[in-house]
């Protein structure tokens, strides 16, 4: 994040708006030190929330940037994405779901994407859409998009595989982690709501396709050990021994 573009972006919505920089604090919740601070261009010494309470205020959206070792970042993620579909397919063919379609994209009436997996049964004209998180962050943007394939997914696989499913489910891959456990636990209402099968149910589902379903689903991703973790487990960071 560019601290200095950041607050001059902050200066000029403020501007825009023909508000103080008192105005901008009253409805962001704030003291205009904080905001004559951020717009200052020092905005590392504030928090994010504060940050995004101003932008907010301003009918603005912060959407943050994490580099690491060039292009090194994107490769560690897709890493663990390709990891969990990875184990999430061969637990499908254990199951007798031979057939599935990784990244099925799709374009119609403007809008775009792609759906991380599809598990196909076409004896029982079954489909399963999956949607892989390594680490659930955002459960309303997750949501959304989700929501979208899934009420395109009949018309999808129509065009792909040429039958239109009559038992459809849609299950939110997780990571099997403790992380994962608590953010799930913290917003298990919303959960609720959009994806309100639990384990048991999308496990009898993948055994038994029937009607429709949506759930959670935690898979464990088993990866291997490195020299330098010693003999800890594959999350666990161990601090070095003192003399």
């Amino acid at each position: 994040m560019d601290d200095v573009r950041v607050g001059r972006v902050i200066r000029a919505l403020r501007r825009r708006r023909g508000w103080r920089q008192a105005d901008l604090a009253k409805f962001g919740g704030v003291s205009q030190s904080v905001v004559s601070r951020a717009e200052r261009g020092h905005s590392s010494l504030l928090s994010v929330a504060v940050v995004r309470r101003l932008l907010n205020a301003l009918d603005a959206r912060a959407e943050w940037s994490v580099s690491w070792r060039g292009g090194e970042l994107d490769r560690l993620l897709d890493e663990q994405h390709a990891a969990l579909g990875t184990a999430t397919v061969a637990m499908l063919s254990k199951l007798g779901w031979r057939r599935v379609l990784p990244e099925l994209t799709f374009a119609r009436f403007g809008e775009r994407g792609s759906i991380d997996l599809v598990a196909f049964d076409e004896e029982r004209l079954a489909a399963l859409i999956i949607e892989l998180k390594s680490e659930l962050t955002s459960f309303e943007e997750t949501q959304r998009r989700l929501d979208v394939k899934v009420r395109l997914a009949p018309t999808i696989i129509e065009e792909r595989v040429g039958w239109r499913p009559r038992h459809l489910a849609v299950a939110l891959v997780l990571t099997e982690s403790r992380t994962n456990r608590d953010r799930v636990e913290r917003i298990a209402s919303l959960l609720k709501a959009a994806l309100p099968a639990n384990s048991i149910q999308l496990r009898h589902w993948r055994r038994e396709p029937n009607g429709r379903l949506a759930g959670v689903w935690f898979v464990r991703v088993m990866r291997p050990r490195t020299d330098n973790r010693g003999s800890g487990g594959a999350h666990r960071v161990r601090r070095p021994r003192t003399a």
